[in-house]
């Protein structure tokens, strides 16, 4: 469905070709202090147009409906929306007989019966990832309020993602030859982006079911292209031995934070048994290459019934997991400001 949370609930809405797109927040407390200039620094982070993003370019201004009164929240559901207003829906026609590789657009028929809109991948795109990123700010605003007064000041919450790799390669300046490469033969790439987050306390989260890493796994995945998720180490922890996977524990842990005892190595991602440990939350995700691409590919025409060369039509990232960093942020951001509050 289209609702995340318990407490701090999140829900999501429109269209990518749509009039608006937008989000409700539901169980936000009352006094946070907001207002729409408060969107801009991560609104930004996402933005299109640098070298390998679509170059459809959006205005992305968010208006607060509902929840705010004199610039602090109510306490009622808080409405954000932004206008599409850079769409060319013509650029889709032919999705109806010819669908997409890779794309939502054959499961989304075969659920909804023809019935979804297929604009621009209607509500499967990537375009709803802004509300999330809004979603994302208030979320942070919650965790940096919470953390400060639970440890009176002595401790600062930090969410931070930064990409790793491009196309397999780790290395930053040789990503303009590469991303130019790809879009010389019109295909794509795909992108591993690395996320921090600091001045969580111990003690949040549950056994299996809702463990930590359960819960930020759900939301993750829930960002379309995600391909894989792993926590600390990750799949190199099963080439590791215990002796040097254990994080053991001290007085003076890697979290930095006097008098609080935590693990002094981080190989489990600041998470044991599903509940955190007080050290940095450390997970990676990986993005697939971005399956609109200008190269000729061989797939099935619906009307025709044969098969058919294929150029998927429009505007479209040669790397979207370039403008990932901060949805990957604004994930992390919401799962824990629900779980902070149901703690």
């Amino acid at each position: 469905m289209n609702t995340f949370g318990r407490v701090f609930r999140v829900s999501i809405f429109g269209e990518s070709h749509g009039e608006e797109i937008g989000v409700v927040l539901d169980g936000v407390e009352p006094g946070i202090e907001l207002s729409e200039k408060d969107f801009a620094k991560d609104i930004d982070r996402r933005r299109s147009g640098a070298k390998g993003t679509t170059p459809r370019i959006e205005a992305d201004e968010p208006h607060i409906l509902s929840g705010v009164y004199e610039g602090y929240t109510t306490g009622a559901p808080l409405t954000i929306v932004f206008r599409n207003t850079n769409t060319r829906s013509g650029d889709y026609a032919k999705l109806k007989d010819i669908p997409r590789p890779g794309h939502a657009d054959f499961t989304a028929n075969v659920k909804y019966g023809g019935f979804q809109d297929p604009r621009g991948g209607g509500h499967f795109s990537g375009r709803l990832t802004l509300p999330i990123v809004a979603a994302g700010v208030v979320a942070k605003k919650i965790l940096a309020e919470t953390v400060s007064e639970e440890t009176h000041g002595h401790v600062q919450f930090r969410c931070e993602a930064r990409l790793m790799e491009i196309g397999g390669i780790a290395d930053p300046s040789k990503w303009d030859a590469a991303l130019t490469q790809a879009q010389k033969e019109g295909d794509s790439l795909g992108g591993v982006v690395e996320c921090v987050v600091d001045g969580i306390p111990a003690g949040l989260g549950e056994p299996f079911w809702d463990s930590v890493e359960s819960v930020l796994a759900h939301a993750l995945f829930a960002i379309p292209g995600v391909r894989g998720v792993e926590f600390g180490d990750g799949f190199a922890a099963a080439r590791m031995k215990g002796s040097e996977h254990n994080d053991c524990f001290t007085a003076d842990g890697i979290g930095g934070h006097e008098g609080i005892v935590t693990p002094v190595t981080n190989h489990a991602g600041g998470m044991n048994g599903g509940i955190t440990n007080g050290n940095p939350l450390v997970f990676r995700v990986a993005f697939k290459p971005t399956s609109s691409i200008a190269k000729t590919q061989r797939t099935y025409d619906f009307a025709a019934q044969e098969m058919t060369d294929f150029q998927v039509p429009g505007r479209h990232d040669t790397c979207f997991a370039l403008r990932t960093p901060v949805i990957v942020e604004a994930m992390a951001a919401i799962v824990l400001a629900d779980l902070i509050d149901i703690a």
